[in-house]
């Protein structure tokens, strides 16, 4: 292996694991604060890419219906609960919050889909479509859970997986896509050539989590997400709500998740399940973090994406095999390592 050779893969590998990192602080993020091992993150990655392709197509995306059904669902979860606890007259608010929001960003993607914006605007559009979806995914498969154990919330998880993916089969089809790159530049440092869209995931993935970071540590609602991680029953008792936390958790999930395929599309192509698989390279390293620690999360996305890059080398066939792999020795050690607790009924 040649030095060419050796800094082509390694940017390939920082490529990869600048997505992997930002997959890694969301999975880390919803599991402090909800306990859930969110294994559907992957799909929003699917969605964020395809729903920027119909977008460039000029056609409305298929994530806008599953948008509204998920908002619709919501509304009538949310109805129940009010009717049967007594206050019914909160159910006109609760439906205007819950139902308005998606409908009007349906209306705008209707009207702004067939008019083919700039690429800026298609991805802000992307966004808007998405980001919603977390809440109304937490608020559907797991907020009534909400007490339920890890085991319980993991089966919710498993099944809030599946059904996206079917959604995901039913609305944009088996074809996969590729988005055009946000710059055709390219750089050549020495024998490497470095492609502008390189450059933009390294800049955004880096921005994104310097954004999060400051988030965490410096906004008072930062660190009202961190104290309900570290412990719900305390956050409670001083005014923090673990179901309004969960809820912006989701939120910040989703965006993440549609950043990524975003950023991602135009790399490779993006099929309706391809997602759950990315998603699955962002859990090993939050594996290798404790699913507690974002820096050795960090680390750890970086030493997926460069296993990922040398074994498509090496052993072309087995990468994935490879990768997961890895994760035995680490879940081992941990287990020999860390003193483990009864969870509580």
């Amino acid at each position: 292996m040649d030095l060419p050779l050796i800094l082509i893969l390694a940017q390939d590998a920082l490529t990869n694991s600048a997505i992997y990192a930002l997959l890694t602080l969301a999975l880390i993020l919803v599991f402090g604060v909800t306990r859930v091992v969110f294994i559907p993150q992957g799909e929003f990655v699917s969605y964020g890419a395809l729903t920027l392709a119909s977008l460039q197509l000029g056609v409305m995306p298929g994530t806008v219906w599953l948008l509204l059904i998920l908002a619709c669902l919501a509304a009538v979860m949310e109805s129940a609960r009010l009717l049967s606890s007594g206050a019914g007259r909160k159910l006109p608010a609760m439906l205007a919050v819950t139902l308005a929001p998606p409908l009007a960003i349906a209306a705008v993607v209707k009207i702004c889909a067939p008019l083919h914006l700039a690429l800026g605007w298609q991805i802000l559009l992307a966004m808007l479509i998405i980001t919603p979806m977390g809440p109304l995914v937490y608020r559907v498969a797991f907020r009534p859970l909400a007490d339920a154990t890890v085991l319980v919330l993991l089966i919710a998880s498993v099944a809030a997986h599946f059904a996206l993916v079917g959604l995901g089969l039913l609305f944009f089809g088996a074809e996969g896509v590729r988005t055009p790159p946000f710059s055709d530049a390219q750089f050549t440092l020495g024998p490497l050539a470095v492609s502008g869209q390189s450059l933009w995931v390294y800049a955004t993935s880096l921005i994104f989590i310097a954004l999060l970071a400051w988030f965490f540590s410096r906004t008072l609602y930062g660190k009202a997400l961190r104290a309900v991680a570290f412990n719900r029953n305390g956050a409670r008792l001083v005014g923090i709500s673990p179901h309004q936390a969960g809820t912006f958790s989701f939120a910040l999930a989703a965006a993440i998740g549609c950043l990524s395929g975003v950023l991602i599309g135009p790399i490779t192509t993006i099929y309706y399940d391809s997602g759950f698989l990315i998603g699955l390279k962002g859990f090993v390293g939050a594996i290798v973090g404790g699913m507690a620690s974002y820096p050795l999360a960090a680390l750890g996305a970086l030493m997926v994406g460069f296993l990922e890059s040398y074994s498509s080398f090496w052993l072309s066939g087995y990468k994935d095999v490879m990768v997961f792999a890895a994760i035995i020795p680490i879940l081992l050690w941990r287990s020999l390592s860390t003193v483990h607790y009864e969870e509580e009924e």
